[in-house]
């Protein structure tokens, strides 16, 4: 992303939230003189200091406020330089009316967005204040919802393509064997999870049936806008506590050599080759792995 392209998207929100108006919500106040309301509700101690705004300035907007009866100064009983502000009944008014219309307002705005946009709008809006405020990430883990099992697929699909150059024999693959789960499995012994980003799904595994002692571990994928979090890890820890939940004995999993991260995660829960196959397939010479764990 360039300077030109952040530039042209503030522009662009700019206009569509309306800050640019020099009344904010078509109020007698500017958004700067909101937000200071805002912080003074919430009873933020360095006003200026939160909005980076200049001390003259400031100074400036709460003499308004005080002149309209919004706030009141009364001098620090700790230090005779500063003065305690405090929002007077009428302020509270004021600012509870803004935040009224400024719900209707965004209420507006998203009914011009269709339901099945809003989920992806909000996740978009929650990876930006993430990214520019260096907020840590948080994942979950949940059982599947309708829409997950062409979403694994279509995943596997491009990932395994555009990192390891397999072709669309190895997204046929994935297709029957999610087409098998979503048609046939027990969900007394098998079970599939997706880790969530944001809101956005980021990973996959599934615990499926081999014999009546052996579960075998499928279908483990990290997106890699989420990897680094100990996604892939707790993934492959929630299937093998599974397993060995509803009874069976043992583990596999079928892997390839060249998934260096993956192997490394298998080997940390436990796992060891057991095989390997030098084969071709997905349009690539690979080593087929066999790798086991007792639970």
């Amino acid at each position: 992303m360039t300077v030109a392209d952040v530039r042209a998207f503030n522009r662009f929100y700019t206009g569509v939230i309306g800050v640019l108006d020099s009344a904010y919500l078509r109020s007698p106040y500017s958004l700067t003189e909101v937000r200071v309301l805002f912080e003074l509700m919430a009873g933020t101690v360095d006003v200026k200091g939160a909005l980076g705004l200049d001390a003259g300035y400031l100074s400036r907007i709460l003499g308004r406020f005080e002149r309209e009866g919004l706030i009141t100064r009364t001098p620090s009983a700790t230090d005779a330089r500063r003065h305690v502000v405090e929002l007077t009944d009428a302020g509270r008014a004021v600012l509870a009316d803004l935040d009224v219309r400024s719900n209707a307002e965004i209420g507006a705005l998203l009914d011009r967005v269709p339901e099945s946009d809003r989920a992806t709008l909000v996740a978009a809006m929650g990876t930006i204040r993430r990214i520019l405020s260096d907020t840590p990430r948080a994942y979950l883990l949940r059982p599947l919802r309708p829409g997950d099992l062409g979403w694994v697929v279509h995943r596997h699909g491009v990932r395994y393509a555009e990192e390891y150059g397999y072709d669309e024999t190895f997204e046929a693959l994935v297709a029957r064997v999610v087409a098998e789960y979503g048609e046939h499995h027990d969900p007394e012994r098998e079970a599939a999870w997706i880790a969530e980003v944001d809101g956005e799904p980021v990973g996959s595994i599934f615990c499926v049936n081999a014999d009546e002692h052996t579960a075998q571990l499928r279908l483990l994928l990290v997106e890699p806008s989420a990897r680094g979090l100990g996604i892939g890890k707790r993934l492959v820890e929630e299937c093998v506590r599974f397993a060995g939940r509803v009874g069976y004995r043992r583990m596999t999993l079928e892997t390839v050599s060249e998934v260096e991260v993956a192997r490394g995660i298998y080997k940390r829960v436990g796992f060891e080759p057991v095989a390997a196959t030098p084969t071709r397939k997905w349009g690539k010479d690979v080593v087929e792995e066999t790798w086991s764990r007792d639970l």
